[in-house]
């Protein structure tokens, strides 16, 4: 199967990625990519700058946004495509969200302190995040690394940021049922990121349809093809559409590799149009 021509996952400096989103962009355009979702995490300011450099470059973006859930232990994070950043539930989910990664982020790094011989300042952390994006672990990693106190990303993770360490916090988050909902509010088409990283998410799909969701993100770089071919079988059997994207957190010149690994029907794009125009219009004739 040939690349797609469409990326419906990626990440920006406004959450947890590494391109601004000029850059990132014209990085997509270069690989051929026509039509593009940027999913930063709980947020979907980068579109102020994303939409005039789209139009530039003659890309059909998409208004997407990616929202991190708890179901109970269970990491769910639901995809929103064609959102509306001014849809009241959504702007809500996204203030909790900002809040709550502030509240984490400082209760991490206070552990961080007081368990170890580390010190970094919670001002240090947030001043590598974007002002109007999305505070993370990312950037306690960063922190810890240009400390020397890890001697990689990863490294990072392994030893105070992942859910199994001491240093770890819960962040409070909306449950995957209010993410689904508040996108499909929005006039969104909710779709479930990712789905084989979250445990038993067979069983939560029935549950996330009477709320709005939409589709299942089959082809991602996580995932197999037996898997691959599980969530599309799970998609038909719900009647749901299938998307895909690269997921990528990279630097612009490292985007045609993560593409280049991407296989993508072609038709996931006029898929997820189709929906969204269908959606449109009923709403049009019941305004």
């Amino acid at each position: 199967m040939p690349n797609s021509t469409a990326d419906f996952h990626m990440h920006t400096v406004y959450s947890d990625g590494s391109s601004q989103p000029e850059g990132l962009l014209e990085a997509v355009a270069k690989a051929g990519v026509t039509t593009v979702a940027v999913t930063d995490h709980d947020t979907m300011a980068g579109y102020e700058r994303l939409t005039p450099k789209a139009l530039e470059l003659g890309l059909n973006l998409i208004p997407a946004i990616e929202i991190n859930t708890h179901w109970g232990d269970v990491d769910v994070h639901v995809l929103g495509y064609y959102t509306n950043p001014e849809g009241s539930l959504l702007q809500e989910v996204m203030h909790q969200h900002q809040q709550a990664r502030r509240i984490q982020i400082r209760a991490m790094v206070e552990k961080i302190n007081k368990l170890t011989n580390i010190k970094i300042s919670p001002d240090e952390v947030e001043a590598l995040s974007h002002p109007q994006g999305s505070l993370g672990r990312p950037h306690i990693a960063k922190i810890l690394y240009e400390k020397r106190a890890v001697k990689t990303i990863s490294e990072a993770f392994t030893k105070f940021l992942k859910s199994n360490c001491s240093t770890y916090v819960t962040r409070e988050t909306a449950s995957p049922h209010e993410a689904v909902e508040a996108i499909y509010e929005s006039g969104g088409i909710p779709v479930i990121a990712h789905p084989g990283l979250a445990e038993g998410i067979d069983k939560l799909v029935p549950e996330l349809i009477a709320y709005g969701l939409c589709g299942l993100e089959a082809y991602h770089k996580s995932h197999n093809p037996p898997l691959i071919e599980y969530f599309c079988c799970m998609a038909e059997e719900h009647d749901l559409i299938v998307t895909g994207g690269t997921d990528f957190h990279g630097l612009p010149e490292q985007y045609a590799n993560s593409h280049n690994r991407l296989v993508l029907p072609k038709s996931t794009a006029d898929v997820v149009n189709s929906l969204w125009t269908k959606r449109h219009s009923a709403t049009l004739r019941t305004a």
